[in-house]
């Protein structure tokens, strides 16, 4: 078999025992880890002289050896996909030297195991089909091994070169370099530094030059005037591609950057025949939307005039051939689609149209009814509503469309997709079924072949697509998150090389898609991993070399992590704001070291303010805004710049509401002293004449501002049956709004411009600015009644300088949230001076205290006030019912009502007492990110050089740690730390080991004990089973070998895989 590599068909009845026996063995298992975990053991523990090609981490490779296998399995019915899936497998494999005596050990042993677990029903027919397609897959790998491994290599290595960026700088840096020790070798001392620093400057220029792709070329310089000239010179595959294009004359073949777009893709993936295929298949889809003539032949001339530009040194006779090899398997696959996709497309598109009603009712409902029948294991994975699942199945039909309508786009959207699936554990085995179902049920829907095939060919590229994302986004990570054990999660990332440990917990990219596992596990609510991650993360680990520190990571791959905590998982803001503190465990003349890692907290990817406070703000939370974190960066910014930049602001307002007392509550006095009136009636127009061009025009400029920008994004709020702009909602710019109204209103009923004119009149007062005309007097009354509620809101709205101090603004909170209770105080007091007014006044009474309704409502009043006087007692004496029920009312008011209020107070006051601080730190915070908006960006950039956190801290004493953080003493009793937060290892230094396992994460859980009781029993169990169905030989060892399986598994999972 290994001297030819050809399609296989197997009997139909072997197939069947060898997939029957495979499902048996892997549903037998408690879990698809565990029977991976049984075929890793057996293949180690096969040749002990081959175990050193077991290199990649045991549970990823477990996985890989249990998927390679299955897919093997379900292709066995199908020579073709067979053939390419073997020979996907065989490129995977170049790397190691396979032999016939190597393939005979890892085949014996998948055998033996498989006969051990199976049992009976491993019968002679399916070991006999195990070996069959055992040796093929080993002969493939021996094939494509010796016919494909140097054309493989020559291809990776001269795309490397041809599209190496640094390529030319490195060249100039080596020539460079030589010239500078030639010079240093010949030059004279007496040149020195001066010498040293121009040559440096010259490298610097030409290495510029290079990176740039200039080159310059000197023509005589006789008189001292060189002619210089500068071109632009391609240095990357596509740009030298394009150039040599025009020069060949093909520069009207637009559909070349068709080709360029994924040729990339192609070279890339051109052992894998799935991603090779897929990528034709796409290209072919968008090729049929170009309207001109494709000549194939063409691309492949200007390529190797392109390859040969671009590697010139290593260019020769094999670089030819392996170059026409990928190219001629590129163009056969495209060959055999062209011209097919305008057909199917249009075929498709009537068949759609086509459908009614009821038809496409039909379709929704026979594609599940034959999924099932294929597939009965998919009943117990499509656990949606009926709804969902038509839903679905409509998705499926439109994308078949939009396949040929939009190719690059839907690869991208099903990129996106499958990352989603791999989210929801698919199994990639569902998809095989599920196609088949579907272009069954539109097979008997229609007679146009065209349609079918149509349908057929696009649904199975999605499914290829979707399948291959899933697979290549299935981490254990990803695993670990489905579980939503934050155990898993730690073993799964222990094998992660120290250097990447982060990024497998951040990102997983396939193509030009990614998706966050971390993310994901707070989407799925797998809080369990998701405090794991977080936590891993922020753990500072150490070696002799490095430090290892996640936060950096973490916040340039989610720069929004507080907003989507908040929003999401607001439990987890304490792990993550408590994982960017350090504090020392050794403290000094009663102080500690501590550090807290707050940059990307106080500026964004770009620099400017982030906006975590923001979101904390508006998560308003009062307790999570007091963490130790937030309080030190808000405390910071506003000590050091916003409070400036704030008080600046409220200056001018503190300087209007000075000139409205003035004129208002001061002046308007002293102008009562005849010998002052002349000159104090000048300064009073004054001063009011400012708060109304002053106060009024900046207020209104201010209401204009912030309704233009709700109005510009729609931002409204609605009250009852009306809408509003959303900015009322914030009492300060409704209080603001209500003062410019009050402003404007006195400017109209203003006394002094309603008595211009009349200075000269017969009235007392009349003079310059005089308010004491006829008209002036009918709105006095009016007027300072507008003044006194203006006055009461100018004093409102300075209440905000109360956040200069916590203690102060804490007060001032407090009362705001106890008004509540006042509020139900009044409305019951309220409605019990209105029922008892009227029912008194309903009895026959001469005295005027208690004649009607309001007199009798006003002296209640005084009852509860205390104001009413003993001496008018006597009328209620006089008078046996109304003594009653004013004695009633005195009961229910003043020792009921009064008594209530007091122990509402008392009880509000303590349930807020804990928190007030967080609010005052709150109504801050909203503060600062109002005002700094306002702070000018220079100066911005100034604070932020001051606080150095390009520059690293100190944890001990010549301990230079990492950036990013700010470095405060606090006194050793505040926090006191027994255990150094460092995780410090010995041992290699190198970024791609892994971690060794530290104790901590070795010791298991006190819920798992049990569990792992019961999983040494079953242990114990099984191996006794396994000893007394001993069938000796190859059975024997294969028992054996199982065992060690087991044994693995128990040792590497801590007792948390199987339970029986």
């Amino acid at each position: 078999q290994d001297k030819t590599f050809v399609e296989v068909q197997l009997p139909e009845n072997v197939v069947e025992e060898v997939q029957n026996t495979w499902n048996m063995f892997v549903s037998q298992a408690s879990s698809r880890e565990a029977a991976a975990e049984s075929l890793y053991s057996a293949l180690y523990d096969a040749a002990p002289s081959l175990q050193n090609l077991f290199k990649t981490p045991r549970a990823v490779m477990s996985i890989r050896i249990l998927n390679g296998i299955a897919s093997i399995v379900n292709s066995m019915a199908t020579p073709g996909p067979l053939k390419i899936a073997t020979e996907t497998f065989g490129f995977q494999h170049l790397e190691l030297e396979v032999t016939v005596p190597r393939v005979i050990i890892f085949r014996d042993a998948i055998v033996d195991l498989l006969e051990m677990e199976v049992g009976g029903h491993f019968t002679s027919r399916a070991k006999s089909g195990w070996m069959s397609i055992l040796n093929y897959v080993g002969g493939a790998f021996i094939y494509v091994r010796v016919n494909f491994s140097e054309r493989l290599k020559i291809i990776a290595a001269s795309w490397a070169t041809a599209n190496h960026e640094d390529t030319v700088d490195e060249v100039v840096v080596e020539e460079e370099e030589k010239n500078d020790e030639e010079e240093a070798a010949e030059g004279e001392k007496e040149e020195g530094e001066e010498a040293e620093e121009e040559r440096k400057e010259e490298k610097k220029a030409k290495l510029e030059r290079a990176k740039t792709g200039e080159v310059r070329e000197s023509g005589e310089e006789g008189d001292g005037m060189g002619k210089k000239s500068t071109m632009k010179v391609p240095t990357t595959f596509n740009e030298m591609f394009m150039f040599n294009a025009a020069v060949m004359g093909f520069g009207n073949s637009v559909w070349f950057e068709e080709v360029l777009e994924v040729f990339d893709e192609m070279v890339n993936n051109v052992s894998n025949s799935y991603r090779l295929q897929e990528a034709c298949d796409t290209l072919a889809l968008t090729l049929a939307k170009y309207k001109g003539n494709i000549n194939l032949a063409e691309y492949k001339a200007v390529m190797l005039a392109s390859l040969r530009s671009l590697v010139p040194k290593d260019w020769g006779s094999s670089h030819e051939v392996a170059w026409t090899w990928l190219w001629e398997n590129v163009e056969r696959m495209l060959r055999d689609l062209m011209g097919r996709p305008q057909i199917q497309e249009r075929a498709l598109e009537r068949f759609i149209i086509s459908l009614t009603d009821e038809s496409v009712n039909y379709l929704r409902r026979e594609v599940y009814k034959r999924f099932f029948a294929l597939a009965p294991a998919g009943q117990d994975f499509f656990k949606q509503s009926t709804t969902r699942l038509y839903w679905i199945a409509d998705k499926v039909v439109e994308q078949t469309m939009q396949m040929y309508r939009e190719p690059k786009q839907m690869k991208d959207v099903l990129s996106a997709t499958g990352l989603r699936h791999v989210g929801y554990g698919v199994l990639t085995e569902f998809f095989a079924p599920y196609v088949s179902g579907a272009v069954e049920v539109v097979r008997s829907m229609t007679t146009d072949a065209d349609a079918e095939d149509g349908f057929r060919w696009s649904l199975s590229l999605i499914a290829r697509i979707l399948v291959r994302t899933i697979n290549e986004g299935s981490t254990i990570v990803m695993k670990a998150v489905n579980a939503n054990a934050g155990k898993a999660l730690r073993k799964a990332v222990s094998i992660a090389p120290r250097g990447r440990r982060a990024l497998w917990m951040l990102n997983i990219t396939v193509g030009t898609q990614s998706i966050s596992p971390l993310y994901w596990a707070i989407e799925s609510s797998s809080l369990n991993t998701a405090n794991a991650m977080i936590k891993d993360l922020l753990v500072i680990r150490a070696d002799r070399d490095n430090y290892y520190y996640g936060c950096d990571d973490l916040f340039e791959r989610h720069p929004e992590i507080i907003q989507r905590l908040c929003y999401d998982a607001p439990t987890l803001l304490w792990t993550l704001l408590d994982g960017l503190v350090w504090r020392s465990r050794l403290a000094f003349n009663g102080q500690r070291r501590v550090n807290y890692y707050v940059k990307h907290l106080m500026q964004d990817t770009e620099g400017n303010f982030n906006q975590a406070l923001e979101w904390l703000c508006e998560h308003k939370d009062p307790k999570i805004i007091c963490h130790p974190v937030v309080t030190l960066f808000s405390d910071l910014v506003w000590n050091r710049l916003a409070s400036r930049y704030f008080l600046r602001g409220r200056l001018y307002f503190l300087f209007t509401l000075l000139v409205f007392i003035a004129s208002q509550s001061i002046l308007w006095h002293l102008g009562k002293e005849a010998n002052l009136a002349h000159g104090i009636r000048i300064a009073t127009f004054s001063c009011r004449v400012f708060t109304y061009v002053g106060s009024m025009g900046n207020l209104l400029r201010g209401q204009i501002k912030l309704l233009l920008a709700d109005i510009k994004s729609r931002n409204f709020v609605k009250w009852g049956l009306l809408r509003f702009p959303g900015y009322l909602s914030n009492w300060q710019s409704f209080g603001c709004l209500l003062l410019l109204l009050c402003l404007a209103v006195m400017c109209m009923q203003e006394p002094v411009f309603w008595c211009i004119g009349s200075e000269e009149g017969d009235f007392p007062g009349a003079g310059l600015f005089t308010q004491n005309c006829p008209q002036g007097l009918l709105r006095k009354t009016f007027y300072t009644t507008l003044s006194m509620i203006s006055m009461m809101l100018y004093s409102l709205l300075l209440l905000d300088l109360t956040i200069f101090s916590m203690r102060i603004s804490a007060y001032v909170l407090v009362i705001g949230r106890v008004l509540n209770e006042v509020a139900l105080f009044l409305g019951a007091m309220a409605f019990f001076i209105g029922t008892f007014s009227s029912s008194i006044s309903a009895l026959s009474s001469q005295s005027s205290n208690w004649s009607g309704v309001p007199r009798t409502a006003l002296s209640l009043f005084e009852i509860v006030l205390g104001m009413f006087a003993q001496a008018r007692f006597h009328e209620v004496k006089e008078h046996g019912v109304m003594l009653a029920t004013v004695s009633v009312f005195f009961i229910v008011t003043t020792l009921f009502l009064m008594q209530l209020l007091v122990a509402q107070l008392n009880e509000a006051y303590a349930n807020i007492y804990e928190d007030m601080v967080g609010y005052a730190r709150l109504n801050r915070g909203t503060v600062i990110n109002v005002t700094m908006s306002a702070v000018p960006p220079k100066r911005w950039r100034r604070f932020l050089d001051s606080l150095k956190f390009d520059e690293p801290l100190e944890f001990n004493e010549g301990d230079i740690g990492l950036a990013g953080g700010i470095q405060v003493l606090e006194p050793s009793n505040a926090n006191p730390t027994t255990v150094d937060r460092i995780t410090r290892f010995g041992g290699s230094t190198s970024p791609a080991m892994q971690w060794p396992e530290t104790k901590d994460a070795a010791e298991d859980d006190e819920d798992d004990k049990y569990e792992k009781l019961e999983k040494s029993i079953s242990k114990v169990s099984k191996k006794l089973d396994a000893m007394e169905g001993g069938r000796g030989g190859k059975s024997k060892r294969g028992a054996e070998s199982s065992l060690g399986g087991t044994t693995a598994i128990t040792d590497s999972d801590g007792g948390s895989d199987d339970s029986e």
